[in-house]
């Protein structure tokens, strides 16, 4: 009896949670009050709540943390010596002469960018330099923006910065290997999914008139070298065909950044850079990682209470893995609004509790979760650079979501299916 009551008190306090997300409530505080909460109602010994609530799962999402530093200062790198300007600066000549054309090239720079940048920063840097190009080719605002944000969500299956904060509820799953494979195939899956959303809307592209952002200042940034533009890809491609660890691969792509755009011609110059990029990177996630920590709190909360989760589960989860797949898929809109199946929002509290259970393996389980989660990174307003990007093109809420979310929805749903080709069986 007393296991039936706490489990109903766990899935209460669950839904309670979901609505203070979805409400706007802070993700931060939110975590905190639900790991207390879940190990007072579970009645969990005080010396475990210490123990393995909040000191082992802070310490132990340690090394993840420096993967994340890294990858920030990688992207910090690419923005401040001019390789992500220079890249995105290349669409432009392609022009009025083939607006089509220039648009999915923007698509694809975007994506080869955000492989290894991230970050509102970053997504800054490269906005001002490509939105008003899209424009300026007379792509409307409406296709310009969420297409611009759904570049951006692409590369999020293989950004090694948002794969190590999903890593928190399934730590055994490696960057390397298989998910790689499947992390590009997705990527490309979102991709052809922007490039025909564009097609689709090539009449208004071609018969558009031109659009512009009033704006103070001439965005500039450092030319470099044609041959710096391989620079984003060069973690993934030695991790995938090197097996390198992330950090060393990272490391020796700023090393090369910093080498190939003469940041390294003087001493005093390289330190100054180097320290300005690392600071800023820091900058860039130390609310981040306040976050995370909150994060795999809540998610040892939901280990200890494994034993009430695991009836209720029994009766609410499919047991297969292909059904369950596609009803992710299907119901991947509501991760939308940091909604239960966004899991750096209510949706954490979902991931924490099938992690926790075992139900289904964690390799087939963070890709499915991290797909429908990368639908709200790549439309979804809670998201802060989609914000920016609204705000500054001056774009109406409604016009956004109405274009961007049912391609999103579809590129889910084929996305979900290749996660269960990939690790469902």
């Amino acid at each position: 009896m007393t296991n039936i009551i706490i489990s109903i008190l766990l899935l209460l306090t669950f839904v309670g949670f979901i609505y203070y997300i979805v409400k706007g409530g802070n993700l931060v505080i939110g975590f905190f009050i639900m790991a207390l909460l879940w190990s007072i109602i579970g009645l969990v010994p005080f010396n475990v709540v210490i123990q393995d609530v909040i000191a082992k799962p802070a310490l132990n999402y340690g090394p993840t943390i420096i993967y994340i530093v890294f990858g920030s200062w990688f992207g910090r790198v690419l923005v401040d010596s001019g390789i992500a300007g220079s890249i995105s600066a290349q669409t432009e000549k392609v022009g009025r002469k083939a607006p089509i054309l220039a648009a999915i090239l923007v698509v694809l720079v975007t994506a080869l960018i955000f492989s290894s940048a991230y970050g509102v920063g970053s997504v800054i840097a490269i906005g001002v330099i490509l939105i008003p190009i899209l424009l300026s080719i007379g792509v409307p605002k409406k296709v310009a923006i969420p297409a611009f944000t759904m570049a951006i969500g692409a590369p999020m299956y293989i950004n090694v910065v948002l794969f190590n904060q999903i890593k928190a509820f399934f730590p055994s799953v490696s960057f390397s290997g298989k998910y790689l494979i499947f992390g590009l195939a997705a990527m490309s899956v979102q991709l052809i999914g922007v490039i025909i959303f564009i097609l689709v809307n090539s009449k208004s592209i071609k018969n558009g008139k031109i659009e512009t952002i009033a704006t103070n200042s001439q965005v500039e940034f450092k030319k470099t070298h044609p041959i710096t533009f391989i620079v984003p890809i060069i973690p993934v491609a030695l991790n995938m065909f090197f097996h390198w660890d992330a950090i060393p691969a990272l490391l020796l792509a700023t090393i090369i950044a910093l080498l190939l755009t003469g940041q390294m011609k003087s001493y005093t110059g390289l330190v100054a850079f180097i320290n300005k990029t690392v600071s800023q990177a820091i900058n860039d996630i130390s609310g981040l990682i306040i976050f995370l920590m909150a994060l795999v709190m809540f998610a040892g909360a939901a280990t200890v209470n494994v034993p009430h989760f695991k009836g209720i589960i029994g009766v609410i989860l499919p047991h297969s893995p292909l059904v369950l797949a596609i009803a992710v898929g299907i119901l991947a809109p509501l991760a939308l609004f940091r909604g239960p199946l966004h899991v750096w929002g209510a949706g954490a509290a979902t991931a924490a509790v099938l992690a926790a259970t075992g139900t289904f393996p964690p390799i087939f389980l963070l890709p499915l979760l991290y797909t429908a989660s990368i639908m709200a990174v790549s439309i979804d307003l809670t998201q802060s650079w989609n914000t920016w990007a609204l705000t500054y093109s001056k774009l109406e809420t409604k016009e956004y979501l109405k274009m961007g979310i049912p391609v999103m929805w579809l590129v889910s749903i084929v996305n979900e299916l290749l996660v269960f080709a990939f690790f469902g069986h």
